[in-house]
Formats: C-alpha cells, sequence, structure tokens
C-alpha cells in the first residue's frame, strides 16, 4: 500500500475537517497512541474512479528519460541540475525541506540517496519509470507523480465518514473484473468482482511462502463481502509522491510528499 500522506490527502484536508497527521505519525512510527481498532466491514456506495493515464507531454517523457539516464549511472552532479535550486518543498506533516540549503540537498535527504545499497537512487529510477503524474492544485504549475484517480472529495469523505476509516485504507483496481477470492490462493472459488471503483483494504494481507505465488490483499467489496486479490491487481490511494515544475530551462524536480524520516 502507498503512503496515506500526499498530495491527495492534504487537498482532501483542505475541503474536510479531518485531521489526517495521526495517520501519518502512526505510519511512521512516530505516534506513542495505539493505532485504533478497524472499524466493522459493512457495505459502502462505490465511489467511481478512473485509473490515471499517462502524461503525454513530450517534453515531460524527455526529462523522464533524462532523470533514467542519471539513475543509472548514479550521478548526483547531474542530478543536482534537474533539481530546482531554491524553494524545493518535501512534506510529511510539515515542509521539512531547509530553506536555506540547495533542492538537491533536500532532495537527497529525503528519498535517502546516499543509502549504501542504492536504495535512493532505485527510488530516483522509479519515478523515472513513473507514466503518471497529475496537476497538485495547491502549488500552481506542479505536477505530482504517480498521478491518483480524478475523484470527488466530498463523496469520498462521505465514504470515509460512513465506512469509519482513513485514506489509507482504500485502494482502485487496475482493470474492470479483477476477481475476488474466497481465499487467498490464485485458484479460490470467486466471490466477487470489482469494478471501476475504491474498495475498501482490510489490515491483514496474505503473503505466500512460495515465491511463485502472488501476494494477496483482503479486501471488502461495496456489497459487504470480503474475500481476496493479487496485490498487483489494485493500487493505494495516497503513497510517497515526486513533483515536478517547469522553468525557462526545462522540467525540474520542485518537491516531495512523504520520504524517509528527518
Amino acid at each position: 500500500m502507498r503512503h496515506p500522506f500526499t498530495a491527495l490527502t492534504l487537498i482532501l484536508a483542505t475541503v474536510t475537517a479531518v485531521t489526517l497527521v495521526p495517520e501519518f505519525a502512526r505510519a511512521q512510527g512516530k505516534s506513542d497512541q495505539a493505532p485504533p481498532k478497524a472499524a466493522p466491514v459493512k457495505p459502502y456506495k462505490p465511489l467511481a474512479v478512473t485509473p490515471p493515464g499517462p502524461y503525454t507531454d513530450p517534453g515531460f517523457a524527455a526529462f523522464r528519460k533524462q532523470l533514467g539516464d542519471v539513475a543509472q549511472h548514479k550521478d548526483r552532479a547531474a542530478l543536482a541540475k534537474l533539481v530546482v535550486a531554491q524553494g524545493f518543498f518535501w512534506i510529511q506533516d510539515k515542509d521539512l525541506a531547509d530553506k536555506h540549503k540547495p533542492g538537491i540537498d533536500n532532495l537527497a535527504k529525503a528519498i535517502d540517496l546516499d543509502a549504501k545499497d542504492g536504495s535512493g537512487w532505485d527510488v530516483l529510477a522509479g519515478y523515472a519509470n513513473e507514466p503518471t503524474a497529475s496537476p497538485f492544485p495547491e502549488r500552481q504549475g506542479v505536477l505530482c507523480a504517480p498521478a491518483n484517480p480524478p475523484m470527488d472529495a466530498k463523496a469520498f469523505q462521505a465514504l470515509l465518514q460512513g465506512t469509519q476509516t482513513d485514506p489509507s485504507e482504500w485502494a482502485y483496481p487496475l482493470k474492470d473484473g479483477v476477481e475476488v477470492r474466497g481465499a487467498a490462493q490464485p485458484n479460490a472459488p470467486v466471490v466477487d468482482k470489482l469494478g471501476g471503483y475504491l474498495v475498501r483494504v482490510l489490515a491483514d494481507s496474505a503473503s505466500s511462502d512460495d515465491a511463485n505465488q502472488p501476494a494477496f490483499l483482503h479486501v471488502a467489496t461495496p456489497s459487504g463481502k470480503t474475500g481476496f486479490v493479487p496485490s498487483d491487481a489494485i493500487t493505494g490511494l495516497g503513497g510517497d509522491e515526486m513533483c515536478f515544475s517547469k522553468d525557462a530551462s526545462g522540467w525540474k524536480i520542485a518537491g516531495y510528499f512523504g520520504g524517509a524520516g528527518e
């Protein structure tokens, strides 16, 4: 599942009375409060969503290719040229960016670019290969990736209130007709199918000791039925996002949602 505190939840927070910061803190292990007990499963009104399509701007596609080359060669000097020099934002429960440091230093800290295992560069490569992006309305001219599906924020808030859940408990299928099975096995009986709407993901998921068997997520469908779907058949709302803006010289990395701890 993707991280719950992102551009999507930040926008949602501006039109609702929901406080999302505690959810973020729990996800990071920074809260001394125990997570609340999961709300009971019950039927809910489907909220239609359409998986986001690729962002097709040719200049952005060229930028992503350049970013991928930089990540492959672990070229920090070249990466610095692809990051805004000033004004970089790094948002968790607040903006953690050090405004006295150049953008590359803040990005490096956000994605742990200096990790000895190279995982920071892997994160960068993942964003370079991410085809989707969507505007972040709170900052003019800024795109964030991966894109969340467009949805009615008020209807989403009503869904959260009606089910006593938070945004991190929701996902959407990557295609229509995803089969929901009665057990976490690929040959288990089909008990339901998912359509183009949000689906609730329950706290427990099932993974197999067999590397050839897919991992499963436990879901609750709008009808109130529960079952299991392959984890790669749906994607969660929220999650870390990298943000971009365009200046006279081209596209640049402008900010980050989520990331490593302070």
